[in-house]
Order: C-alpha cells, then sequence, then structure tokens
C-alpha cells in the first residue's frame, strides 16, 4: 500500500510520487504518515519533509511553513517555498535562505525607519 504525494508550491508542482512512508515537522514536534492512517490536515513549520519512496529510495525536501492534507491515499503539502534534495545540500540551502531573509527584513526595517523619520520631520514642520 502506498500513498501519492503532491508537494504544490506558488510556481506550480514541485513533486509528485508515491511514497510509503512521510515524516514531517509540525509546529507541535514531528509526525510520521504511512497509507493506512486516518485522514487529517497539518499545519506544517518551517523543516526537513522526508520521504520513503516505493522502491525503498528516500528523498528530502526542505518545506517553508505549510500546510499537508491527507485524504485516503492522497497526500497534497502546500508551501510557500520548498527545495529538494539531499540533507547536506538542503542545510546549507537552508542557511543561504535564512542570510538573505535576514537581509531582505533589515533593509525593509531600514526603510521603514527612514518612512517614520520623515513623516515625523513633515508633521513637526506643518506644527510651526
Amino acid at each position: 500500500m502506498s500513498m501519492r504525494v503532491r508537494v504544490i508550491l506558488p510556481s506550480g508542482v514541485l513533486l509528485d510520487c508515491v511514497a510509503g512512508k512521510i515524516i514531517a515537522e509540525a509546529p507541535n514536534g514531528s509526525f510520521c504518515l504511512l497509507p493506512r492512517h486516518v485522514d487529517f490536515v497539518s499545519a506544517l513549520a518551517p523543516g526537513i519533509l522526508a520521504l520513503t519512496l516505493e522502491d525503498g529510495a528516500e528523498t528530502f525536501l526542505a518545506v517553508d511553513e505549510g500546510t499537508l492534507v491527507k485524504r485516503g491515499a492522497e497526500v497534497d503539502v502546500s508551501a510557500w517555498n520548498a527545495l529538494e534534495g539531499g540533507l547536506g545540500e538542503l542545510q546549507q540551502a537552508l542557511e543561504s535562505q535564512s542570510r538573505e531573509q535576514d537581509d531582505e527584513e533589515y533593509r525593509a526595517r531600514l526603510a521603514l525607519d527612514r518612512l517614520e523619520a520623515s513623516l515625523v520631520h513633515q508633521v513637526l514642520e506643518l506644527e510651526r
């Protein structure tokens, strides 16, 4: 018995395969899905999604926040971002992506601070 697994991103379907086992991370901890488990929905925390394929091979995906829905033998994972690869590659990609997000957040906060300072300056000028 197996499950059809689809990983869907805003840009399209990243992965469509058949797996016998799925390990995923939820905000309250990791969980394992097997084909005969009950249907359910779970939020996903950023982390690694591990799939054991029908032939016993494993594939790994780094998944951003998302949702996992199991209905019968179908599992759909919807996420904003995901990368497929080996564990070492995924670790490096996640670290790089985290640094890029930190840089973007810093630039956004800096721009917001400038806008706020400009607004305060304009209000003070109007009061004079």
